[in-house]
Order: structure tokens, then C-alpha cells, then sequence
């Protein structure tokens, strides 16, 4: 029934269940709710169900109701339930006093505006400025895993891509669950929170399949994404060379070709915004064979981009200087050393993957010894297959790398981890035998100098404050006499 008080839909089932059509034709308004009211019989005198809760929120119905029936077949008491703003209980629904039809006197229509008014104001103390406002999930099957340190790194990606993260949640599961990920109730509650928190998107910690994806996307009727599509996202908003959205385009095309499979309502929803953004936006429309066309074309252009390349890596290499890479996690501060050591003016930013594009810069050493330094995008754990292809050539410029400056954040509690995961990704690209200085950069963040020093020797590594050009002079002290070796070796026509 509509708020109109007409009847829109009439469904008829047994005594144990009666199935609701689906309801795409009325849409959700502002404040998440349909506009709409289930009411239906119960036969056995019971009230309000698991069951028509789960409808009530996931469907985003104004009220269920359900009235019980009597022997005689006529209506007994009516129970019935609605929706209610984010509450510091905890409270997802609010019940209606059980009463007989002839002794109900609710206004229904100063009811639900005066619901709909509480929910709005409950959003609007949020000062929401994004489009995007995300709910994360994280299911956790390792024991002794870190899921939050997984999901605060997640809402970091979600930052850089302009969404706003309202809640994250974790569930401890045996194994993923095929279907939904997560546990089918527990997903219940995840779209209520975010029903009552105006959340309109989910992103999940994992990469999906395009199954899951479908099967969430209608389950809880919210945009779903995973970790995968958010990282290109990042990366087609921060593509400015055509290098770099040809790469961007190609990652999306290739993550896009297999989920064009039976297409449904789930990716009708990723048509726009977060994970349909940039060069590649308009490709969820075409058809398999175009999408293959445009995927061979692109693969031709980065070959002539390579030979390009090639040619101003000859140039470099008759300059006989030695080149130095920087490479660390994305938001180590690679640029911010960059520029400190070159004085230099490269975009740095405080999130992650600020720098798609390789920038290099001549370093001149205080006993007159000159090397080429280049920044690289940075790593990530579980770096996507898909930009891994397609950024290939980028990361093959550090196989003409002479030494790697490998720049990790010291100040992040998962430091360790985040060594382990750039330096496999040096050794998956087979650059593991190449000369290695590790860089502890943001020293300025770590409170104990003793516990600094420990991890330095340790790691056989260099603490510096890559803001700070003062704290520089030890990892100067520390290159020189490596890069005048390896400029001696490079002039002699000698393989490093």
C-alpha cells in the first residue's frame, strides 16, 4: 500500500510464506525509505516475524504489519514495526502497540513524516560532503590475521578516492561464504546500519567475484564494490599522462571483461561514481568482442609508448649517470623525498597513490658525485592482477634501476608488514638482486630514539625525516660511495 493508501501490489501465498515481487519500479527516497507498506496474515496468532523485520529494513518499507487471523477467519490483533534513526541503543525498529483493527488510530501520514524528518536530521548532523558514503566489510578467516589494521588501510583508500566511510565491520568466519561473503544475517544488519546512517555504498575487503557481487547487490539493493575496483578508481582519478590513462583504462577493461557476464540490476548500479570513474566509464555498456577490440588496441599503444621509452632510456644511458629508484608503500613519502633530496617540486600528498606517473630529478651529492633519482607509484599489499598487467611497463623502468631506495613509513604500526609486501613485489618483478638501501622515513614520528636505533640495525637501514633536510646528510653519507661505484661501473660498460 502506498502512502496514498492505495493498494499497488496484491500477492498471494500459503500458510508458510508469501513472496514479494521485486519492487525496482518504486524508488527509495532521500531518507532511504520506499514509500510503501507491507501488510499481510498471519495464520497461527504470531506476531512479527525474523523474517518480516529483514523485510522491513531491506526492502526499506515504511512499516510491515502483520495481522493475525481467528478461528473464524475474521482479523485479530494487527503487529507492526518500522524503521528508526541511528540510536545510541542500538535499536534498529520500533514496534506499534498490538491492536485490534478497529482500535488503531494511528495518522499514518504525520507518522511518517515525522520518521522521515528524524531521519534526515539524523543525516544531516553527519555534515555529509561526499556522494559516496561507504559502509567497509572485512570477513576474516586467518587466525591471528590484523582485520583492522586491513580495514583502516581500506577507509585510507577510501579517503583518497573522495568517499566518506561512515561505519566498518568485522565478521570471524571458518571460510567465506560463497554466496554472500559474509553471513546472510550478518549482512542483514550491516544494510540497516547503513540504512539508518544514509550509507548508499558497500566495500568489501576482498576481491569479489562476479557472482558475489550480483548476489549482494540484490540482497541489500546498495552499490558493492571491492578493494580491487576502488584501487583503480584511485588510480583513473590520478591519471594525467596518456601513459597513465591507457594503463588506467586497460586495468578497468580487464577487471570489467569478466563480470559483463549475464549482466544484472548489481552492475546497472556501478554505472556511475566510485568504480565507474575515468577513462574506461563508459565500457560497462559495450559488449564483450568491442570490449576485446579496445583491449588489443590499447595493449598496441603501450608498445609504442615502451619504444618511446626506449629510445629516452638510450639518451639516459649515454649520460653515463647512475639511476636510483625510489620505491616503497604508497604513502611512504617517496615524493616528499624526492624533493627534499633534488629540490624538487613533485606533487606529494598525505594519501595514498598520490603519484601515478614516474617523475626523475638530478641529485648532486656534496663530493660533486651525480645520480638520475626516480619515483615510482607505490606498492600496496595484494596489489590488483589486473593494474599489475597493466602497469607493467612502468614497473620495468626499475629493471634500469642501479640501486633501489626502498622508503618505508616507520611511524605505521604495520610497518614490518609493509617491507614483507613491497619487497615481494621487487622480487615477483625479479629485481631481488639489485643493490638495496632501505630508508626509514617520518623518524620525526617515532617517539623512542632508542627503539629507532634497534630497528635500524636490524634492518640495516637509514632513519630520516624526508621534511626535514637537515636529517638528510647520513643517507647521503650512506649512497655516495655506492652510486660513484656504480656510475664507474656504468661508464665502463659494466653490468651492475
Amino acid at each position: 500500500m502506498d502512502r496514498r493508501g492505495e493498494i499497488r501490489l496484491c500477492c498471494v501465498g500459503d500458510h508458510g510464506r508469501v513472496v514479494l515481487p521485486a519492487l525496482d519500479d518504486y524508488r527509495v527516497g532521500p531518507t532511504g525509505l520506499r514509500g510503501l507498506r507491507l501488510i499481510h496474515t498471519h495464520l497461527k496468532g504470531e506476531g512479527l516475524t525474523e523474517d518480516d523485520l529483514t523485510d522491513l529494513a531491506l526492502l526499506r518499507l515504511d512499516l510491515v504489519a502483520a495481522v493475525t487471523v481467528e478461528a473464524d477467519g475474521s482479523p485479530g490483533v494487527v503487529h507492526g514495526a518500522h524503521l528508526v534513526p541511528e540510536n545510541p541503543q542500538g535499536r534498529q525498529w520500533a514496534f506499534l502497540r498490538p491492536a485490534r483493527p478497529g482500535e488503531l488510530d494511528l495518522d499514518f501520514l504525520a507518522f511518517i513524516r515525522a520518521l522521515e524528518d528524524d531521519l534526515s536530521r539524523q543525516q544531516r548532523t553527519r555534515e555529509v560532503d561526499a556522494r559516496e558514503r561507504a559502509f567497509l566489510i572485512r570477513v576474516e578467516t586467518a587466525p591471528g590475521a590484523d582485520p583492522e589494521g586491513s580495514l583502516a588501510e581500506l577507509a585510507e583508500l577510501a579517503r583518497s578516492a573522495g568517499v566518506r566511510v561512515f561505519d566498518r565491520t568485522v565478521q570471524y568466519r571458518d571460510a567465506l561464504d560463497p554466496r554472500y561473503v559474509m553471513g546472510r544475517g550478518r549482512l542483514s544488519d550491516v544494510v540497516i546500519r547503513a540504512l539508518q546512517m544514509g550509507a548508499n555504498l558497500l566495500i568489501f575487503d576482498h576481491e569479489l567475484t562476479p557472482a558475489q557481487v550480483r548476489s549482494i547487490g540484490e540482497f541489500t539493493q546498495l552499490k558493492v564494490i571491492d578493494r580491487t575496483q576502488l584501487i583503480l578508481d584511485i588510480f583513473a582519478q590520478r591519471a594525467h599522462s596518456r601513459e597513465g590513462k591507457i594503463q588506467v583504462e586497460l586495468a578497468q577493461l580487464r577487471y570489467l571483461l569478466p563480470r559483463l557476464t549475464g549482466k544484472g540490476t548489481a552492475l546497472s548500479r556501478l554505472a556511475g561514481g566510485i568504480g565507474a570513474r575515468g577513462p574506461g566509464e563508459t565500457k560497462l555498456e559495450i559488449d564483450r568482442r568491442r570490449i576485446r577490440d579496445r583491449i588489443h588496441l590499447l595493449e598496441k599503444a603501450l608498445r609504442d609508448i615502451e619504444k618511446a621509452r626506449g629510445q629516452r632510456r638510450h639518451r639516459r644511458e649515454r649520460t653515463g649517470l647512475p639511476i636510483v629508484s625510489i620505491v616503497g608503500y604508497t604513502n611512504a613519502g617517496k615524493s616528499t623525498l624526492l624533493n627534499s633530496l633534488t629540490r624538487s617540486s613533485v606533487l606529494a600528498e598525505d594519501r595514498l597513490f598520490a603519484t601515478l606517473d614516474p617523475k626523475s630529478s638530478r641529485l648532486r651529492f656534496p663530493r660533486d658525485t651525480e645520480a638520475l633519482v626516480t619515483d615510482t607509484v607505490g606498492f600496496i599489499r595484494d596489489l590488483p592482477q589486473e593494474l599489475f598487467a597493466a602497469f607493467r611497463a612502468t614497473l620495468d623502468e626499475l629493471r634500469d634501476a642501479h640501486l633501489l631506495l626502498h622508503v618505508v613509513d616507520i611511524a605505521n604500526p604495520s610497518f614490518a608488514d609493509q617491507i614483507a609486501a613491497v619487497e615481494r613485489i621487487i622480487a615477483h618483478l625479479d629485481l631481488a638482486d639489485k643493490p638495496l638501501v632501505r630508508v626509514f622515513n617520518k623518524m620525526d614520528r617515532f617517539p623512542d630514539r632508542d627503539l629507532l636505533g634497534d630497528l635500524c640495525r636490524r634492518y640495516d637501514a637509514v632513519a630520516v625525516s624526508a621534511l626535514d633536510q637537515g636529517t638528510l646528510m647520513p643517507l647521503l653519507e650512506r649512497l655516495e660511495p655506492v652510486v660513484r661505484d656504480l656510475g664507474r661501473q656504468s661508464r665502463a660498460g659494466e653490468t651492475p
